[in-house]
Order: C-alpha cells, then structure tokens, then sequence
C-alpha cells in the first residue's frame, strides 16, 4: 500500500523540470495560441449542432456558461500546478505529486483515453467539414469513404447493401479524410515542436477571423422567436436538458489543459503558462457563447444541421460565401485542435514512460535531431486514424467528456491536498480562494459526470479496468519511484545492520 501510494516529491519534480528533454521554444504568445487552437475548434463547429438539437436547445448558451465556470475554478488550479511544477504531463505530473503512484496513474491512463478519442472526434468533424467544402467546388467522394459503418448503415438503411463495395463478404465503410488528416499532422508534429507552433499561430489566426465574421455577420439573421418566448421554449429539456447540454459540449474546453503538457517546451514555463491557459480560456469561452446565441437565433434548434451547423445555418439564407468561408474557418480551425491533441497526447505518454510506468524505450525514445518523443507521436496517430475512420462521432464525444471531467475533479482535488501538506513550496501564480475554487469545479464537474449516460459511465469502468491490469502487470514493477524507495529502504536496513554489529 505504500507503494501504491508513494508520492513524488515537488522538489524531486523541480529538479527533473530543469533537465532539457525537449527543445524550449514556446512564448506566452505560441501557448494562448496552442489553447486557443485546441479549443476552438470541435466545440464550435461541430458540437454546438448536436447537443442543441438533441440536449438543449436555444438555452444551450447557458450550458456554456456552466461548462465554462466549470473550467475557469479548474483552470486556475491548472494554472498554479503549472507554475509549481513545469513538466509534461499535466495532471498525470500533478496527481504524482499530490496523491500518490495508484492516483496518477488512474489520470494518466484516462488522459490517454481523453485525447486519443477526442482527437478522433475531431478528424471526424474535420472530414465533415472538408467534404462540405470540397463539395461547393462541384467534388464529391463516395459516402463509403466519408463515413463509419454504423452512420453510414443507419443513414441508407435498406439501400446499404446496394451502395457500398464488399471485400470478401466484408463491406468496406470508412472515413478516409478522417485517417488521411491524422497521418499528415502526425508527420508535421515528428518533424519538430517550433514548426508545429508556428503552424497553429496561423491556422488560429485563420479561425479567429472567420469565427468573429460568424457573430458580426449572423447577428443580423438571428430571429427572437427562436430563442423561445418563455424559459420553457428556451429551455425545451428544462434545467436537466442544460446539464446535459454542459455535460456533452464539456468536451471543447480540454485545450487548456493541453498547454500545461507543453511545459517543459515553454521558455519560462512559470510565468508563460498559466498565462497561456487562463488567457485562452476565457477568450474561448465568450466566442463560445456569441456563436451559440448566434446560431440557436439563426436556426430553429429542431432544425439545424448535426454534421456542419454553422456553414448550413448561413447556406440555408443564400449567403454562399459565408457558407464557404465557414467551412474553410472550420478545416483549418479543426486542423489545429487535432495538431495541439495529438501533441498533448504522445507527452503524456512520454511522461509516464519516463516514470517507468510504460515502456521507456518506446513511449519516451527522443528524436535525436528533431527533439520531440517520435515513436509515441507516430503510435498515437496510427490508434487514432483507426478510430476516426471507424467509429461514429456521437459515441466517441460521451466518452471523451466523462474522461475529462474526471481528470479535471482529481486536479482541483490535488490542490487543495498539496495547500496542506506542502504550502511553503514556491508557486508563481496561487489559485485565490482555495479550497473554495477547487470545491466549486468538483462539485461542477461532478454534476456534469452524474449527466452522463450509464453506458458512457460503464465504458469508462471497463476502460480503467484494462489499464489497472497493465498497472499491475507492468507499471508496478518498473516504476523508478518504488525502486528509489526500495533502494533507500535496502539502504536503511544495511545501515541498522552495521549499528548493531557496531554496538
């Protein structure tokens, strides 16, 4: 049990930040802009359809607000681990330091849960847009091409069998835009961290632009009488239905999150990165709402389009060329998500490798020329090509939230351990008003896991489930923690040996 329990020290955490096991790059700038790429991007252009249509609807602007509190009490303790221990790793690093070896690597194995299904269920949203887009200039691919064998079954129904090739009995469905967009940004993330950020700082600028021409533009078509005249055609699914709404779109806030795995790649990572994360937050969370309002105005929420929302609502008011640019804001936007996820991803890996938790020489192995953790980078967009060009959006986006949000209870949980029982350490940035803050995003995200489905809750078991088996089967013996404190515990009782010989 003491092993299980075994903690980092944060004086041991600071000593490992120092070591340059990547290259460190990243300003306050190219961090907001990784939390503002991953961020914007699924939430806006994809989610907001369906949880409007199907959990919320107009009233899903106050899901935001409530998911976007949520995250704000998380983000501030985000922010003051990340300036008290700038690893990669996030809230794996953090759990280590704060409850112990079992708790971390619960969080770090649901971490590779979060990012890898939301980054497949961004390259699904991806392809939808980019179909959507490639169509307006008269192309079109094959819906067996675009779309999962359950979607796709469920779309044609009688007409399946008739619309789609077999191979060897076996019908072939697949997203191949989905697959073909993880495979490119994997290679631009082998290539080297600095590429990669200046790649997003473009495409965010990119989106930006066409996300503020959505509020400007769309503001003159809003209609009141979609909003509802009463709370209860705001509200068609009451109070629940906004909970649910929170607990579905809860999803587009992980970014982040992302920026603290990026930490041992910022310059000054104490002062940068809790800079980063509240900075893009916030910004975040008002476009959020603008574009909700706006598109729940534009379109009457039983009506609007779950694959592309925002490009169909200003489409079914001729306005072509908003349409466009939406799409191309989306391809892009989407681009970047997928680019800040998948890098999130692989340094997760790499930190708990580098624990000893995973296999070291494949999880933590770092590319001699281009500096970043290249075998796990390339596995992970291989699992996630497989997934998004399988699997249907709506399964993959529950089970993304329920990770996150755990993740996200045991952070806020840490910092209010860590007050106690270590408060001199040094921190840069203190989140105010502890333990009042951590409680609240508890006690939010809590709410929202208890809105989830208990299907989605199962998978979740089961997924937890594999992972203590590998824990013990692999993590346990390998973890350098527990040969440090066995080495130490050797130590002691050689020692007591010679005191009593000498005695």
């Amino acid at each position: 049990m003491k092993k299980l329990f075994a903690r980092k020290a944060l004086r041991d955490l600071a000593e490992e930040s120092d070591h340059y096991h990547f290259k460190r790059v990243l300003g306050p700038f190219s961090l907001t802009a990784l939390g503002i790429g991953a961020v914007i991007g699924a939430g806006i252009f994809v989610l907001t359809g369906l949880a409007a249509k199907e959990f919320a609807g107009p009233s899903l602007i106050l899901s935001f607000v409530l998911s976007g509190l949520a995250c704000i009490f998380v983000a501030l303790c985000y922010a003051e681990f990340a300036s008290m221990v700038p690893l990669a790793g996030s809230a794996y690093t953090y759990s280590y330091a704060a409850l112990g070896e079992v708790f971390a690597w619960i969080i770090g194995w649901d971490l590779i849960l979060e990012y890898s299904l939301a980054s497949s269920l961004v390259a699904v949203g991806w392809s939808h847009y980019f179909v959507k887009l490639i169509g307006l200039f008269g192309l079109h691919i094959p819906p067996w091409l675009t779309n999962d064998y359950w979607t796709l079954s469920h779309q044609l129904n009688d007409a399946f069998s008739q619309s789609v090739p077999f191979f060897f009995g076996i019908p072939v469905v697949f997203n191949l835009p989905a697959a073909l967009i993880i495979v490119i940004i994997t290679a631009l993330l082998v290539v080297g961290i600095k590429e990669s950020a200046r790649f997003n700082s473009i495409v965010v600028g990119i989106k930006l632009a066409v996300i503020l021409l959505v509020i400007f533009v769309g503001w003159f078509y809003v209609k009141n009488e979609n909003w509802g005249n009463s709370f209860s055609t705001f509200a068609p699914y009451g109070i629940g239905g906004i909970g649910t709404g929170a607990a579905y779109v809860f999803f587009a806030y992980i970014g982040f999150d992302a920026v603290s795995t990026t930490a041992q790649e910022a310059k000054n990572p104490k002062r940068d990165v809790p800079i980063g994360i509240i900075v893009s937050l916030v910004l975040c969370t008002i476009l959020y709402i603008a574009v909700t309002a706006v598109l729940t105005g534009m379109i009457y929420y039983k009506d609007i389009n779950i694959d592309a929302p925002l490009a169909d609502a200003f489409a079914r008011y001729g306005l072509v060329k908003i349409s466009f640019f939406i799409s191309v804001g989306a391809v892009a936007g989407l681009t970047s998500v997928l680019l800040v996820l998948l890098l999130s991803q692989s340094r997760i890996l790499w930190a708990i490798a580098r624990d000893g938790l995973l296999p070291e020489r494949l999880f933590a192995a770092v590319h001699p020329r281009f500096g970043t953790p290249y075998i796990s980078t390339i596995i992970v967009g291989g699992c996630v090509a497989t997934t998004a060009s399988c699997f249907p959006i709506e399964e993959i986006a529950k089970l993304v939230n329920i990770g996150t949000l755990l993740a996200f209870c045991l952070v806020a949980a840490a910092i209010i351990i860590l007050r106690s029982k270590d408060p001199h350490h040094p921190r840069a940035f203190k989140c105010p008003f502890v333990p009042v803050i951590p409680i609240l995003g508890i006690l939010f995200c809590g709410y929202m896991m208890l809105r989830l489905e208990f299907s989605t809750w199962l998978r979740l078991i089961v997924w937890l489930a594999v992972g203590s088996v590998i824990y013990a089967a692999y993590g346990r013996r390998h973890s350098k923690l527990a040969k440090k404190h066995a080495l130490m515990e050797k130590q002691n009782e050689s020692l007591v040996a010679l005191d009593k010989n000498y005695l």
